[in-house]
């Protein structure tokens, strides 16, 4: 025997709550808005209406309000991997995160770096008139900024050429003063040498803001580098293969890695010959990957703040949608130091 299928509830409607409340639908929409206050509704009245709005399930229609307020309560996150990828989901966990406590929904669309997607969704968010645009990157970048995109930020990315988009990005400046610095602090006044890029700031990943800013800060400490071996890639067996190269020539006290990938390739190469981290060689590295945490000893790194950039992106869209945003401001977010193991006084 089939069973039934369950009858769906009907809506209930503004009228169904005015009606349950005792009072005009003009009144139960003043409340729902939140503006009964501002007219002069009563406390008791309000609060009424509250009372029987929780009791029905009452929801506001999202299309009516849209049309009264011109706005659609929802804001667009466009990006080219940021959702598929683990080291910077948490950019999107922040931005929904910011955008449920204002009452909005995320629309999120990845383009696996197509422009032609990308224009896409753009074009579809428009489409159904979202409130706003994140423009996200997995890696802090420059980018070409769409025409005609609308209210919208730059998310870990920089517009090429300028614009008056406002920008969020990682204070990468401040991070290789904080890597360092930490060099410093320990003890360490020579033999430090960096892997990844450097010594000149052209030295390393083509069009990499990270490799730049982070080789700037680095050096407004005043730290002497003894030398480096750049890598056009910053994967583990790069790191391995530079540090092997150093070693066949140098004997460091220190290494400042430009990435956690590049830190591994260097402590299999250290391994290999015979130095121990940190009683021989001091590393220190950026951006918290899980690996960080994995390796032996556990790395000392500086975090990329990705849960707080994504929180920052919401926040200043909506200060610019209130007219409220310096046009082309770049906010920096901090990145902080992640204390481990791999870090010892001389």
């Amino acid at each position: 025997m089939l069973e039934a299928s369950p009858v769906s509830r009907p809506r209930v409607t503004l009228a169904d709550l005015a009606q349950a409340a005792g009072v005009s639908r003009t009144t139960a929409s003043l409340v729902m808005t939140g503006r009964g206050r501002e007219l002069r509704i009563s406390h008791d009245v309000e609060q009424r209406v509250l009372r029987a709005a929780d009791e029905l399930g009452y929801r506001p229609n999202a299309v009516s309000v849209g049309l009264r307020t011109g706005t659609s309560r929802t804001i667009g996150f466009v990006s080219d991997t940021v959702a598929t990828s683990r080291l910077a989901g948490d950019m999107i966990k922040g931005a929904l995160e910011a955008a449920r406590e204002r009452g909005v929904m995320l629309f999120i669309g990845e383009t696996e770096g197509d422009p032609a997607l990308e224009r896409g969704l753009l074009h579809a968010m428009q489409d159904r008139q979202v409130d706003g645009i994140i423009l996200a990157a997995m890696y802090t970048r420059t980018i070409k900024v769409p025409k005609d995109i609308g209210p919208a930020v730059l998310l870990n990315a920089l517009p090429k050429p300028a614009s008056g988009l406002p920008s969020i990005v990682p204070d990468e400046v401040g991070a290789g003063r904080s890597a360092a610095r930490l060099l410093l602090e320990a003890g360490h006044h020579e033999g430090v040498y960096l892997i990844g890029a450097g010594p000149r700031l052209r030295d390393g990943p083509a069009a990499s803001v990270a490799a730049v800013e982070r080789l700037v800060g680095i050096r407004e400490t005043g730290l002497k580098i003894a030398g480096a071996r750049a890598c056009a890639e910053w994967q583990p067996e790069e790191g391995l293969a530079a540090t092997r190269s150093l070693l066949a020539d140098h004997r460091p006290r220190a290494l400042i890695c430009l990435n956690d990938r590049l830190a591994l390739g260097a402590y299999q190469a250290l391994a290999d010959a015979g130095l121990s981290v940190p009683d021989d060689v001091s590393v220190v590295s950026f951006d918290d990957h899980p690996i960080a945490s994995w390796m032996r000893p556990k790395l000392t790194t500086v975090a990329l703040p990705h849960y707080e950039l994504g929180r920052k992106a919401v926040q200043v869209l909506f200060d610019q949608m209130g007219e409220e945003a310096e046009p082309g401001q770049v906010h920096r977010v901090a990145m902080p130091v992640r204390h481990r193991d791999s870090v010892k006084p001389r």
